[in-house]
């Protein structure tokens, strides 16, 4: 058993256990996640500072483009969650929704709390002229989450739901939604 495979059973067994547990690893899980969030927009301003060629001015487009990205990420983002709190579960793999939830828009995409997220930080990059929020390190974060949910999330997700989840993921794209209706 890899170590991927123990950590999707850890993740599993603290979703399917106590609550008191879960109540426990859930804000740290979040802060992880957004503390690794906060690291990776400054570390694009670190980069941006050092190699001044990976910056680009402000302007009116640039303006107006990142508020389409950061409102369509923000609306993106936090659509699903009220999804999950409506189910008693949460946005973190830790405590998540008793559920599989598959209405909104995870009808069309597995992952559209991820997918605003991406937009948001590509937005973030366009708004700060930062080349490399938008080509070094959204694409870096965008590459850890998809291993993530490949590599655990999923397989806790196959676990926990069994073939109504394996179904599901046969239907609906992980990111990026599909033009044609799939028959």
């Amino acid at each position: 058993m890899s170590v991927w495979d123990r950590y999707a059973d850890y993740v599993y067994r603290v979703a399917t256990g106590g609550k008191k547990l879960r109540m426990l690893t859930t804000p740290v899980a979040a802060l992880i996640f957004f503390g690794l969030i906060v690291l990776f927009v400054f570390a694009s301003f670190w980069v941006d500072k050092w190699l001044t060629f990976l910056h680009f001015g402000s302007s009116w487009w640039s303006l107006a483009l990142s508020i389409i990205f950061i409102v369509l990420g923000w609306f993106i983002m936090f659509w699903p969650v009220i999804a999950f709190f409506q189910t008693r579960g949460t946005p973190v793999p830790f405590n998540p929704p008793p559920k599989l939830i598959t209405t909104g828009l995870y009808a069309y995409v597995r992952n559209p709390m991820l997918l605003g997220l991406f937009t948001f930080l590509l937005g973030l990059g366009v708004l700060f002229g930062s080349l490399s929020l938008i080509f070094i390190f959204t694409p870096l974060f965008i590459a850890l989450n998809v291993f993530y949910v490949k590599a655990i999330e999923e397989k806790e997700l196959e676990k926990k739901f069994g073939e109504e989840y394996i179904e599901y993921k046969k239907r609906v794209p992980m990111f990026f939604p599909r033009l044609k209706k799939r028959e």
